[in-house]
This record gives structure tokens, C-alpha cells and sequence, in this order.
């Protein structure tokens, strides 16, 4: 006789039998506008992370920026902060900070816009990829903060940050190749967009050598409407890190 190898959240009587109780209804938003709190435009890359996630579920947010002169905004752009609070959404009585956090949330409140892949397995993919992004790379940021303003042609990357590009267009032409692009999971920018578009934007600022294929996935994200509005509020900013815009 077979046994029955199943994991057992997939042959649970609750889940495969047919008289099963339907499952509860998902959760309505609070009503009213959503406020995200972030910081530099030009310099704030969790903060163009969290933006995009709301712009791309359609979410209406109204903005709250803190100062560059505010110590705790400061430290996080430095990346000496113990912990990162920026970006928050503010959603009635919801608050959430880090940036996948806000992605599940906006994931779970506009489902529709597609933030996820309908794809169990590409779901899983796409978590991955998004997992990578959030707690790797040092190197990559450290080595090349973002600024959207800045150029630096013919940027020196030592070996540290090599590694980090090197994995990062690995993962790009993977997804691409998998799911058929434009975008990493297909034909509509997502969660895993929203978390390498600012990649995309160091890779142009630090004149960082790349394949086609991966110039052309990073110039899709670059002129995706959300994105170009983030650009040229970036470009207009008038407040300056020092600390993030020395010619290295």
C-alpha cells in the first residue's frame, strides 16, 4: 500500500474537503488616506522602495518627509542606524515600518494590483528574490549609496561591491529569462521591481558596466511613470548629505 507523503498542511481534511467552512473574508483598509513617512528623495533608498510599492498597488498616500537635519533620518541614510524606521505607512490606526512589511500590507489591502505573482511557485520566487535584496548586498550599499543627482563616469568598484553586482544582474537575468520580462515576474512591474529600482538608479549614477539584457531591464524600471516622478522630485531637492555626495 502507499503511503501517503503528503505534508500535512496539504492533505489537512480543513483544507481539501469539500465541505470545508469557506474561508473568512479578507480584511477591509481603514478608510481615509494612508500617510508614508520617508525621507531624501535623492539619497533615501528604502524610503523609494516603500513609495513604490504604494504607487504600483495604486494605494492613495499622502507624504510626510522628514529633514536630512533630523538625527534618526540622518543616521538610517548613513546606514548607522541599529534599526530602520523610515519608510512608515500610516494607515488609520495601522502603522507599519520596514519595507517588506509595507509590501505585504499593501500586498494584502490591494490585492488586485498584482504585486505578488498569482504563481505559488513564482510567489515563492519572488519572496526570495525581495528577501535577498532586504538583508544582502552591504557591500553594493556601502560601496555605492544612492544619488540620484550624482554621476560618476568611469567609477572605481573594488572587489566587494564587483560581488554584489555580479549576483544582483545574476538574479535580474534569471527572473527575466523565467518569466519572460519586461519586468522580473512578467509584464507588470511588482514587489521585486520596487526593490531593485534603486539598484537601477546606482548602477546609471556609478556608470556601472552591464550586460544588455540587464541595461535594458534597469532602463524599464527607470522609465516607469512612478518612478520618473520620484526622479525629478529627487532632482529638485535642494537638501545635501555630504557625507553621500563626495566625488569618491
Amino acid at each position: 500500500m502507499a503511503q501517503d507523503l503528503s505534508p500535512p498542511f496539504l492533505s489537512s481534511p480543513s483544507l481539501s474537503s469539500p465541505s470545508a467552512s469557506p474561508a473568512p473574508a479578507p480584511e477591509r483598509r481603514p478608510s481615509g488616506r494612508a500617510t508614508l513617512t520617508i525621507n531624501s528623495r535623492n539619497y533615501g533608498s528604502w524610503s523609494l522602495r516603500g513609495w513604490l510599492m504604494c504607487r504600483l498597488a495604486g494605494l492613495d498616500i499622502g507624504e510626510e518627509m522628514l529633514s536630512s537635519d533630523d538625527p534618526s533620518s540622518r543616521a538610517e541614510l548613513l546606514l548607522l542606524s541599529p534599526s530602520f524606521l523610515v519608510p512608515r505607512l500610516t494607515d488609520g490606526p495601522v502603522k507599519v515600518w520596514d519595507t517588506l512589511a509595507i509590501a505585504e500590507y499593501v500586498n494584502e489591502v490591494r490585492p488586485e494590483a498584482g504585486l505578488l505573482p498569482t504563481d505559488r511557485a513564482a510567489r515563492a520566487h519572488c519572496r526570495a528574490v525581495c528577501g535577498e535584496m532586504h538583508s544582502g548586498f552591504s557591500n553594493l550599499r556601502s560601496a555605492l549609496p544612492m544619488n540620484i543627482k550624482g554621476r560618476f563616469p568611469g567609477f572605481k568598484v573594488w572587489t566587494g561591491a564587483l560581488a554584489d553586482i555580479s549576483r544582483v544582474c545574476e538574479i535580474w537575468r534569471e527572473c527575466l529569462g523565467r518569466y519572460g520580462g519586461p519586468f522580473l515576474f512578467g509584464e507588470r512591474p511588482g514587489m521585486a521591481d520596487a526593490m531593485y529600482a534603486p539598484v537601477c538608479s546606482r548602477f546609471l549614477t556609478y556608470d556601472i558596466a552591464l550586460d544588455p539584457v540587464c541595461v535594458s531591464y534597469r532602463d524599464a524600471v527607470l522609465a516607469l511613470p512612478a518612478m520618473k516622478e520620484w526622479i525629478a522630485a529627487a532632482e529638485a531637492e535642494r537638501e545635501e548629505v555630504l557625507e553621500l555626495d563626495v566625488e569618491f
